[in-house]
């Protein structure tokens, strides 16, 4: 698996099958799949001046028409699946880990003062639902389902479930069971 590229492997979430490149380009007709492409690319180049340039254009381009709020800055693991076409926001100073599942309506933000003042660092297998809130310094585990409309700014171990507003923590070995498909 270590031979495949990050891309290959974002791609790999989807169908469950290693494309070619030729493949990978078929399958940019989905929005998703086409603005992580453009992602990777614009993280791949950001510190060429002219190919950073070139795909920092086309992702700002890609973020308006698709409403992805999402930079190359942000650390994102790979196997990132982004779930739906709509709005999402992902502060640039946040980090996800790998195989993370993303809805449409999200926000992963900062919280500027407080306690938890900073930003989210997400773990891996995590699987945020639709219009789900993570805001603040926290820290959020390895398998853990955020529900829907969910707010969470508090840290949340590993191996649970968190679901509504003001969020609340249910363990579970198996939280992110059929919900987080194709590993990489």
């Amino acid at each position: 698996m270590s031979d495949y590229s990050v891309i290959q492997k974002d791609f790999y979430r989807e169908s469950g099958k290693w494309l070619s490149t030729f493949e990978i380009w078929k399958k940019c007709i989905n929005p998703n799949l086409h603005f992580i492409y453009i992602l990777r690319k614009a993280k791949k180049y950001r510190h060429t001046p002219v190919l950073g340039t070139i795909w920092k254009f086309i992702l700002r381009h890609y973020q308006i028409k698709y409403g992805y709020q999402i930079y190359p800055e942000t650390e994102i693991g790979e196997g990132f699946y982004l779930g739906h076409w709509g709005s999402l926001v992902i502060n640039p100073n946040a980090k996800i880990g790998k195989n993370c599942n993303i809805a449409q309506g999200v926000t992963i933000g900062q919280q500027n003062r407080g306690k938890n003042k900073g930003f989210p660092v997400i773990g891996d297998e995590v699987w945020i639902g639709t219009n789900a809130v993570i805001v603040g310094g926290i820290t959020i585990e390895n398998n853990v389902l955020i529900a829907p409309n969910s707010y969470v700014n508090f840290d949340v171990p590993s191996h649970s479930i968190v679901m509504g507003n003001p969020a609340k923590i249910y363990p579970s070995e198996e939280a992110t069971l059929g919900y987080i498909n194709n590993k990489v």
